[in-house]
């Protein structure tokens, strides 16, 4: 069954190579369908696809390329939950690559300037825990982090 919503990412360019890296980085994802620009679109000549319709493990997205009207914000992110230090690892080290800019918090830009959210289980674990004060030193040490060290996080929470 086809979802009635997606999540529209507005692109200057590049539309087409991001979702290409996008959906390699994410298991269970995948391109359903692109859109050619129209005939005389100035965008036709760059050879990029006017929309690229994709998955990234069941959720969907659409990338238009429309031109730089509109610029990519930190009001809207992917957040991407991951199961260990490797694969936490493995995305912000391939999202960062190549002029994407790390923030705080497990918050990063790619290079195309979309804000992702790279999330350990295990930090949404121990800041939601029924100890509140077990909760807040994980909090606590996740706010001094740029990318989410689990290890220091899990000891922060013991205390």
């Amino acid at each position: 069954m086809v979802s009635k919503v997606s999540t529209v990412l507005w692109f200057d360019k590049g539309g087409e190579e991001a979702a290409k890296f996008y959906v390699s980085l994410i298991p269970n994802s995948r391109i359903t369908n692109t859109v050619s620009p129209p005939m005389g679109d100035q965008q036709r000549d760059s050879g990029d696809a006017l929309v690229v319709e994709f998955e990234l493990f069941g959720m969907n997205y659409q990338i238009l390329s429309a031109g730089p009207h509109f610029k990519q914000s930190e009001a809207v992110s992917i957040m991407v939950q991951t199961d260990d230090q490797a694969e936490t690892d493995r995305l912000w080290n391939a999202l960062t690559a190549d002029g994407g800019e790390e923030s705080q918090c497990g918050w990063l830009k790619d290079k195309w300037g979309v804000s992702w959210q790279i999330t350990p289980k295990a930090l949404l674990r121990a800041t939601s825990s029924d100890d509140r004060a077990a909760a807040g030193r994980a909090m606590d040490a996740m706010m001094k982090m740029k990318k989410i060290d689990i290890a220091a996080i899990e000891a922060a929470f013991k205390g």
